[in-house]
């Protein structure tokens, strides 16, 4: 559980809306800046609108082939619109780069030494980057602001920056954060959710493994320079001192929350307990509504007990199956995928008849999951008890993930990867859950692609965190996985009590697994749904400066 610190950290977070109480002199739509960014403290509650607006559980990703909603999703399937007015993927992101801009600017007045001024800079510039980082995903090239903007300001209609301009000044604005924040180790326990060098290097190994391998599989620019950055931010991290967490399941559950857990790297801190939420969320209900259902697409990408998979990461069946595979038309029960099968998939997915939300878990899609599978990673039952009143803080960069990156970078630089870097990376997240190391032996032994084996630790280690449709677009793999069908569970009458076998509800295949959506209402253009379209308004209120991505005319 949090620890007594977390809620004065809380506070810190709030006191940018306490410090305005000495200046109610001031009209709040008059806020002075005569007497403002003077101090430390001034400068610290600027940056604290940052971690206020931070996205935690929210939005629920459910873009890729992973997880569905209650509803289909519009980017999923493949139905997305132009959109008439810009949203919060483009309104969000711009509204704290103008705030980091306007710290970097107004901040400089502030009578602090350099280097506290430089730790709060670092701040505006790590917030900058992670939300440049997150248009840059969406849209590609973007404008590119780093500066605040008069009423008269000619740039209210500049075009868009390249994608090369836009990743360099991610990059700048890393290089300057990790430099100037403190380490890990160095952050007083009272300001634990604030970012850290750690978290500066973490999201400049995360940007440039995204645009190297983008780059790379869609042959478009230097992946490889791209790549080396990732390996090197990635190896720096791996030397400020992080380690796992010792469980798995644990990660996911309070236990884990506070600095002592230093596979924490970047956190959305919530509030202390449901009797003081302060900042709360829903997310365990949200599980509990099937608003993040897996799909059986996603449990088809665990391995089996032998090392060895039944499917390929693009939902293929593979040359070497498993010894454990068994057909999907002959699975006796609900339960038999889950068997003899990597120990994270039982720690993310419910069996039929165990605990679960309001008692045993029993498969039905009336309620809740379309696929009538349950998510059990990230359940709270604490959460869970009162509505609207989750504190389970949201881990937005793990050492996990950081580890992965390193792999994936180091495989991808020179399509090959050695044992030694397997087992600093990789092997490590198996030795958590106690499961066999991948090897190269292992691979060229069993007929299997390393790069599919890689990006398969990546896809069942992240699962359900928000990840998979990022990596699906990076690595093109979109294109064939999003066109498939989304497939649910098994039916069989017995382990389906609250559905009788003549329900005309449910849509099976000839396997009797459950048709969430088919193929037919799916769709991916390449041509075009590998970028975001540009809001209409965007490209008006520029002068038609702004060009719409293409094909989305």
């Amino acid at each position: 559980m949090k620890k007594h610190t977390i809620n004065k950290i809380i506070l810190l977070f709030a006191a940018v809306f306490v410090s305005s109480c000495e200046l109610d002199r001031f009209p709040e739509t008059e806020f002075s800046d005569t007497d403002f960014w003077n101090s430390e403290t001034d400068l610290m509650n600027a940056c604290n609108r940052f971690y206020q607006q931070l996205d935690g559980f929210y939005p629920l990703d459910n873009r890729a082939d992973d997880n569905t909603n209650q509803n289909p999703d519009l980017i999923s399937n493949g139905q997305r619109q132009i959109p008439a007015t810009s949203g919060d993927n483009w309104n969000e992101p711009y509204d704290n780069i103008f705030v980091a801009n306007n710290i970097l600017e107004k901040g400089v007045k502030a009578q602090v030494a350099d280097a506290v001024k430089n730790r709060y800079f670092a701040e505006a510039r790590f917030f900058r980057a992670y939300n440049y980082f997150n248009l840059v995903k969406l849209y590609g090239g973007v404008p590119l602001l780093l500066k605040t903007l008069e009423i008269t300001s000619p740039e209210l209609t500049m075009g868009r920056n390249s994608r090369a301009e836009v990743m360099q000044a991610i990059y700048d604005d890393l290089d300057f954060a990790a430099e100037w924040l403190p380490t890990r180790a160095a952050l007083p326990v009272i300001q634990y959710g604030r970012v850290t060098k750690s978290a500066a290097l973490a999201l400049k190994a995360r940007a440039a493994l995204y645009e190297g391998t983008r780059a790379k599989f869609h042959n478009d620019g230097d992946w490889q320079s791209h790549l080396t950055l990732a390996v090197q931010a990635a190896s720096a991290v791996m030397q400020q001192g992080h380690v796992l967490y010792p469980s798995y399941a644990g990660q996911f559950k309070h236990e884990s929350e506070g600095p002592s857990n230093t596979e924490n790297i970047f956190v959305k801190i919530y509030g202390i307990d449901s009797s003081n939420p302060i900042v709360s969320h829903n997310y365990s209900r949200d599980l509990e509504n099937g608003r993040i259902a897996p799909t059986r697409n996603l449990l088809r990408q665990y391995l089996y007990t032998d090392l060895l998979p039944a499917f390929s990461t693009t939902n293929m069946a593979t040359p070497t199956r498993s010894t454990f595979f068994v057909p999907e038309a002959t699975e006796p029960s609900y339960n038999t995928i889950f068997e003899n099968r990597d120990p994270r998939m039982t720690m993310t997915v419910y069996l039929a008849g165990e605990q679960a939300y309001k008692g045993p878990w029993i498969p039905k899609t009336s309620l809740g999951s379309r696929t009538a599978y349950a998510t059990k990673k990230g359940f709270n039952i604490e959460d869970w008890a009162i509505n609207n009143s989750g504190t389970m803080d949201r881990t937005l960069i793990r050492y996990a993930e950081v580890l992965l990156i390193y792999a994936e970078a180091k495989f991808e630089l020179n399509d090959a990867i050695s044992d030694a870097d397997l087992d600093l990376s990789i092997n490590k997240l198996r030795d958590r859950i106690n499961f066999g190391h991948l090897t190269n032996t292992l691979v060229s032994d069993n007929g299997l692609n390393m790069r599919d084996e890689i990006r398969r630790e990546r896809t069942v280690e992240l699962a359900l965190e928000g990840f998979h449709y990022d990596d699906i677009i990076r690595w093109r793999t979109a294109e064939v996985v999003l066109p498939q069908a989304i497939l649910g569970a098994k039916y069989t009458a017995t382990d389906w009590v609250d559905t009788p076998p003549d329900n005309n509800t449910l849509i099976l295949n000839e396997d009797d697994v459950l048709i969430v959506e088919a193929a037919t209402s799916r769709s991916f253009d390449p041509l075009r749904d590998y970028l975001y379209p540009i809001p209409f308004n965007e490209i008006a209120l520029s002068d038609n400066n702004v060009i719409q991505n293409p094909n989305w005319e």
